[in-house]
């Protein structure tokens, strides 16, 4: 039988499968979305792009991605869906030629204590099998480097799955548990000097505990509880005294002559405050506990989490505690460094995977390093880890802003890393600000042409010339470049940086000027958040504005998040004479059908969840008792459903005039919010409203310097120039501004830079240059430098 040749192939009709090429949206009404129609083009990399808050994510994550992700669930059994998350269907007439959806988000990896970089990738597994085979002595199986596994011994009758009983004594289960630290790698300390004041008696009110004051109940018990003279100052206790009212365990003892159980403050203060949810703590206890907890190293284990017996296996004299501690770099080199055959396939495997960090510019981390700790870029990054060496084709890609975190010169590596997925033949599908990757599209969708409810609309949709051709936001702003300042701001004074050895930091000593911008700028992985976070966060004065999610629930909005429901609650209430409980849809005033939410939720067992509005309310939250209430011709619901901007008039003058919701209105709109509405639900905010969200809180905080960690994130070219106008502001107000940026706008806007480098990991950590932008662009004497002058056009 003849088989076609290749070129019979080709020259044959096209196959009816071949033209599914499109995925076709029609009717979207997702969020923000104005009744949508589009069609992508498959094997493509197609970037989205638009103001933050145009749609972007609405289309693409809460859309098209959602929607391939619950049909994907629908094949499941009824029974396996039952354990899954209920994925609601998209708001969307007619979605087609869908394919596998694999999201690639930029959200923070949980800060699970036991969780670190190589146990959420498949790094730390094989190393275990690597040290259960080549190392020596053996110590036992995989589980036995595992830190994550407890050591366990039993005795007893063990049975079989068949029945069949055996007796066991002293039968070891195999972990590397560290036993004293219980795999976490530290221990919790109190510190002591932050719970009493050793020169006061009890009775002078020693003890600085919240809710401890001196003649309260709670002191009190101690002072008559006739464990020590309570008129004695702390530093003159004896060691029993200091024993008894510190540490004793719970007992029954006479106060007063009534029976009750005493116990030393440390366990009080532990079951009161350190056994608590942090997040959930009033602020002052919060603080109080940030305060008085210190975590160390675990003085058995060093840190490493792992068991002594787990540390003593060694390959060539090294352990798997020191592997882990190691740069990727180091780590990599070491592995290609053994020959071993017997476990050919398992190095092979390693070494492809530690290669994927250096390729994605994540070769400066250790394996060791907590997965909490790292940024939503490297987290992203390292979510994509498991995606390049994938088999699979066909599939589409979905990415939250990959360049986050990135220096320019990382992101051209990133840009090859897109387009070798969209090369195996999927569809790749971006979202994204950055001019030099929106230029390696295919396809470019741009939509807005505003945000909130004056977006939602496509605005152009085609080739990257067209789009610079095309009279769009994105089309104007995509050339833009920012211009060196003429005349740079004079210092007021200096922030002394003194042997910073955070990480990877070498011990190095810097003056922060103060009173005018400073930007601190280096690759990923050069120092920039060690030195900052490590060495000026925390100090007095100091208001820190990081990259961490806002917490919120459906029932969180802007109003809630930023204390603006407190004065228009009270204003409420003031001018109807009644309680300002009733005014929240959280408390008096809601609705109790639908118990505030505005939406009844109908659980249709292992079916996706109904959500339909309250009939009772009509989705407006309060019950209607309270809706008879009005300020200035107004509603609660009505003035909820309001824009920041139209608010901002309504509290500004008249009957509504209410000056401290209209502080807080000014904070929101400086910060380029004046489109969102005050009753919208935290979840329903993208990246870089929630970031701008966060910015107009802290900007209340009593404060002389701001750090702000990659304020950029989420914003549109358009964007950036406003938040430029309002670091300006902050800084002619008198405030200091520090701000970690990759941005080149930010850096060439800024009065002073700071550059970390020359590299990343151990080849980072000390300061190339520090002097004014035009310095740097005149030298170009560090990376940044290169590419600054190239932004600039020097």
């Amino acid at each position: 039988m003849n088989t076609p040749s290749g070129s019979d192939r080709q020259s044959a009709a096209p196959h009816i499968a071949d033209s599914h090429d499109l995925i076709r949206v029609h009717g979207a009404r997702e969020n923000n979305l104005k009744d949508l129609s589009i069609e992508i083009p498959k094997r493509r990399l197609t970037v989205f792009t638009g103001v933050s808050g145009s749609g972007k994510s609405s289309l693409v994550f809460d859309t098209i991605a959602a929607e391939s992700q619950r049909m994907i669930n629908e094949t499941y059994s009824a029974f396996v869906q039952g354990f899954m998350p209920t994925l609601a269907r998209p708001e969307v007439d007619v979605l087609d030629g869908l394919t596998t959806a694999i999201i690639v988000g930029q959200e923070p990896m949980g800060a699970n204590p036991r969780s670190t970089v190589g146990t959420v990738t498949d790094a730390n597994a094989i190393l275990r099998v690597l040290f259960s085979r080549l190392g020596t002595p053996y110590v036992g199986p995989p589980t036995a480097f595992a830190f994550n596994v407890p050591a366990r011994k039993a005795s007893g009758v063990m049975t079989s799955a068949t029945g069949e009983k055996t007796i066991v004594r002293n039968a070891v289960y195999h972990g590397g548990m560290c036993p004293h630290c219980e795999g976490r790698g530290t221990v919790s300390d109190i510190d002591l000097t932050q719970i009493y004041d050793e020169s006061k008696s009890v009775n002078e009110g020693a003890i600085t505990v919240p809710g401890y004051k001196a003649g309260g109940w709670s002191v009190r018990f101690y002072a008559e509880s006739g464990m020590f003279d309570p008129d004695k100052p702390i530093r003159d206790f004896t060691e029993t005294e200091l024993h008894n009212f510190l540490h004793r365990e719970p007992g029954k003892v006479k106060i007063n002559g009534v029976n009750m159980t005493y116990e030393g403050l440390i366990p009080r203060i532990q079951k009161s405050f350190l056994s608590k949810d942090r997040e959930a703590m009033q602020p002052h206890i919060r603080e109080f506990v940030d305060r008085i907890a210190t975590f160390t190293a675990c003085p058995d284990c060093g840190g490493t989490r792992l068991s002594e017996s787990a540390r003593s296996s060694k390959i060539k004299g090294v352990s798997i505690a020191d592997v882990c501690t190691m740069q990727i770099t180091d780590l990599a080199e070491w592995i290609r460094g053994l020959d071993e055959p017997s476990v050919a396939p398992l190095l092979k495997a390693l070494g492809e995977n530690l290669d994927s960090f250096v390729e994605l510019g994540l070769g400066y981390l250790s394996l060791d390093r907590p997965s909490g700790t790292l940024s939503g870029g490297e987290a992203q990054r390292i979510r994509m880890l498991r995606h390049l060496g994938s088999s699979l084709t066909d599939v589409t890609y979905v990415f939250d802003e990959p360049t986050i975190g990135l220096h320019p010169h990382d992101i051209q590596r990133m840009n090859k890393l897109l387009l070798r997925l969209r090369d195996k033949g999927n569809t790749v599908l971006v979202v994204e600000h950055k001019p030099e990757t929106v230029e390696i599209a295919d396809h470019v969708v741009d939509l807005g042409p505003g945000a909130g409810t004056a977006g939602g609309v496509i605005c152009f949709e085609g080739t990257v010339e067209a789009l610079r051709k095309s009279d769009t936001v994105t089309g104007r702003h995509l050339d833009d470049r920012a211009t060196l300042k003429p005349k740079v701001r004079t210092p007021s004074g200096v922030l002394e940086v003194r042997g910073a050895g955070l990480h990877n930091l070498r011990d190095v000593d810097v003056d922060i000027p103060l009173g005018v911008l400073v930007a601190v700028t280096g690759v990923a992985g050069s120092g920039k958040s060690s030195l900052i976070h490590g060495s000026v966060s925390g100090r007095d004065g100091v208001v820190t504005f990081d990259q961490t999610a806002i917490r919120g629930s459906r029932r969180s909005n802007p109003a809630t998040y930023t204390g603006l429901l407190e004065p228009i609650r009270k204003a409420f209430a003031k001018a109807n004479g009644v309680k300002p409980a009733l005014f929240s849809a959280n408390s008096e005033g809601a609705c109790p059908t639908c118990n505030g939410n505005g939406v009844i939720y109908t659980e249709l067992g292992f079916m996706e969840t109904v959500a339909t509005p309250c009939e009772d309310c009509g989705g407006r939250r309060f019950e209607a008792a309270v809706l008879e209430y009005r300020l200035g011709g107004r509603d609660i619901s009505e003035v909820l459903a309001m824009s920041v901007t139209e608010a901002e008039e309504f509290f500004g003058a008249g009957e509504a005039r209410t000056p401290a919701a209209h502080k807080i209105l000014d904070r929101l709109s400086d910060v380029g919010l004046g489109y969102l509405s005050l009753g919208q639900p935290l979840t329903t905010l993208s990246g870089g409203e929630r970031q701008r969200l966060k910015l107009a809180t802290h900007m209340a905080e009593k404060g002389g310097i701001y750090v702000l960690d990659e304020p950029t994130t989420g914003l549109h070219l358009a964007d950036v120039e406003q938040l430029l106008g309002l670091l300006d502001r902050l800084v002619d107000s008198g405030k200091s501004v520090i701000v970690v940026e990759h941005h080149q706008a930010v850096m060439a806007h800024a009065d002073w830079i700071i550059d970390l480098g020359p590299g990343a990991g151990h080849d980072g950590g000390r300061i190339v240059f520090e002097g004014t932008p035009a310095d740097l662009v005149a030298s170009r004497s560090t990376l940044t430098g290169e590419h600054l002058a190239a932004y600039v056009g020097s």
